[in-house]
């Protein structure tokens, strides 16, 4: 167990401290209602039960468990590409079913761990398993992701994420045709009140925004652009299902699992094809954008001739 002392973020006050916790260190509301009631949560040196709010200004001291020293070395990823990399940042090409950093629960390969295998260092900064992460992509979803590798550029990416100053553009095939074919979707964004590892539109959630262009509309679904103006945990996969057009082979969001079996998909459609973002030391402005994976193209040419 490592001890930490966690501010509480200003879009956090009022939250339960299990609820607050499980997003401020990524573990799961279960496990963190877990060291509440073994008394590895306090505030002001008092012991800080899973149902209690959070207030302003509120210090938590933590006792977190450590990461699995096996996710600690170096991983390497097959598929895992540098798009760009300099001294101050990298971005990488990920992959679906690479995690963006090593979590309790989840043994899977990373970008952190495939960054160590190519000797490339990042930042110090942030929680020990998540160094140098300033924004993530689910484990299902592949694309363009930005890593920081020094300290200054991992506080003002951090800075710039939290702003809405980073543009972030997804392209998902969804189920059906979305009426109309340009729209936002505004609703706010929690935790499922009934599946702690699932997201919800929620009372009381956190502000989320997302646009969307209809690209291209084949049988059965449809090809859009997405572009956040918030970046929630599953965010687009949230608000697609709530509308009634889940990212194809998105089980986990309600998406019909034989257009998903019929299109060859073991996960969601959905890939972070653009990345824009001033350069977090020099502040030139800089583009990436990332391919389509093989298994996303042969989903598209298959429901394209159905």
């Amino acid at each position: 167990m490592s001890l930490r002392v966690m501010p509480v973020p200003e879009g956090l006050v009022g939250e339960r401290a299990d609820t607050a916790l499980a997003r401020m260190t990524g573990l799961s509301r279960s496990r963190v209602g877990d060291l509440c009631q073994q008394g590895a949560v306090r505030r002001g040196g008092v012991v800080l039960a899973k149902s209690q709010r959070l207030g302003e200004g509120d210090l938590l001291e933590v006792e977190l468990p450590d990461p699995p020293v096996s996710r600690l070395v170096a991983t390497p990823v097959e598929g895992m590409g540098v798009v760009y990399e300099d001294e101050d940042i990298v971005v990488v090409d990920k992959p679906a079913g690479v995690a963006a950093h090593p979590s309790v629960g989840w043994d899977g390969p990373d970008v952190l761990g495939a960054l160590r295998a190519m000797r490339v260092r990042v930042a110090t900064s942030g929680p020990p398993e998540r160094q140098g992460i300033v924004s993530r992509l689910d484990v299902g979803t592949s694309g363009v992701m930005v890593v920081a590798k020094g300290e200054r550029a991992y506080s003002v990416l951090k800075a710039a994420f939290r702003h809405h100053r980073v543009d972030k553009t997804y392209h998902a095939l969804v189920q059906g045709h979305l009426d109309p074919s340009s729209g936002t979707v505004e609703a706010p964004i929690g935790r499922h009140p009934g599946r702690e590892w699932k997201m919800a539109v929620v009372p009381g959630g956190r502000e989320s925004v997302t646009h969307y262009d209809v690209m291209e509309v084949m049988p059965g679904a449809c090809l859009v652009q997405v572009r956040l103006e918030t970046g929630r945990t599953h965010q687009i996969r949230v608000h697609m299902a709530a509308v009634g057009h889940p990212c194809v082979g998105d089980g986990t969001y309600g998406a019909d699992p034989r257009l998903g079996a019929r299109a060859g998909l073991a996960r969601q459609w959905l890939h972070a094809v653009g990345l824009g973002l001033a350069h977090p030391v020099t502040g030139e402005r800089m583009d990436f954008t990332s391919d389509y994976p093989e298994d996303l193209v042969h989903a598209l040419e298959v429901l394209r001739l159905v």
